[in-house]
C-alpha cells in the first residue's frame, strides 16, 4: 500500500498499473498479481488501508473531561489533515470519485470514508449542542455538510495548487472560522 501511495504521489493516479507497481517494489507482475487481480483491487486495497488508518487514529486520540467539543473535532480535523499533508497521495484516490463511478466496490469505500466522518461530526455537533457549547439556530446535520464541505474545499484547492499551499493552517482556519459562529462563548 506505500510502495502504491508513493507511485500514485509521484506519477498520479493513472501511472498506477500492476506492472509498474511490481517494478517499483521488485516483484514480478505474476507475483503481484497472486494478491491483486487489477488496478482497482490496488485502489481499493489502498481506500482499506486509508479507512483502517483514520479509525485507528479517530480511536487514539486522547479523550479529556477538560476538552470541549470543539477541541474534540479540532483534533480529528488535525489528524486527518496531517495525514494528508504527509500521505498526499492518498488525497489523489480518495477524490477521485469520478474515476470510480464506474467501480461500484471503490464507489462503495469512498462513500464509506465520507461518512464515517459525517458521522463522526455529526455525534460532535449533536453533542456540543445537548450540552449547550454548540449553538442550536443551525441543524446538526446542516452544520456537518458545512463542516465537511469546507474542509473538502481546502483539501481541494491544496491538492489543485500541487500542495504547495499550507493544508493545515488553511483547513484549521476553515473549522476555526465554523467554530467561531457556532460555539456558545
Amino acid at each position: 500500500m506505500e510502495a502504491a501511495t508513493a507511485r500514485i504521489d509521484a506519477y498520479g493516479i493513472q501511472n498506477l498499473t500492476i506492472k509498474t507497481l511490481a517494478a517499483d517494489i521488485g516483484l514480478s507482475e505474476p507475483a503481484l498479481y497472486r494478491h491483486f487481480e487489477c488496478k482497482n483491487d490496488i485502489l481499493l486495497g489502498l481506500l482499506n488501508y486509508f479507512i483502517t488508518g483514520m479509525k485507528n487514529r479517530i480511536i487514539n486520540i486522547p479523550v479529556n473531561s477538560n476538552v470541549t467539543t470543539g477541541d474534540e473535532l479540532r483534533s480529528v480535523f488535525k489528524s486527518q489533515l496531517q495525514t494528508f499533508t504527509d500521505k498526499p497521495a492518498i488525497v489523489s484516490v480518495i477524490f477521485a470519485e469520478s474515476i470510480f463511478h464506474y467501480d461500484e466496490g471503490l464507489s462503495y469505500k469512498v462513500s464509506e470514508i465520507m461518512e464515517l466522518m459525517h458521522q463522526y461530526v455529526i455525534a460532535n455537533i449533536e453533542k456540543g449542542q445537548k450540552s449547550g457549547q454548540y449553538g442550536k439556530l443551525i441543524t446538526a446535520s446542516t452544520l456537518t455538510t458545512i463542516i465537511l464541505g469546507g474542509m473538502r474545499m481546502s483539501v481541494l484547492k491544496w491538492k489543485l495548487s500541487g500542495h504547495k499551499s499550507n493544508l493545515m493552517k488553511d483547513g484549521e482556519a476553515v473549522l476555526e472560522g465554523i467554530l467561531k459562529m457556532i460555539e456558545n462563548k
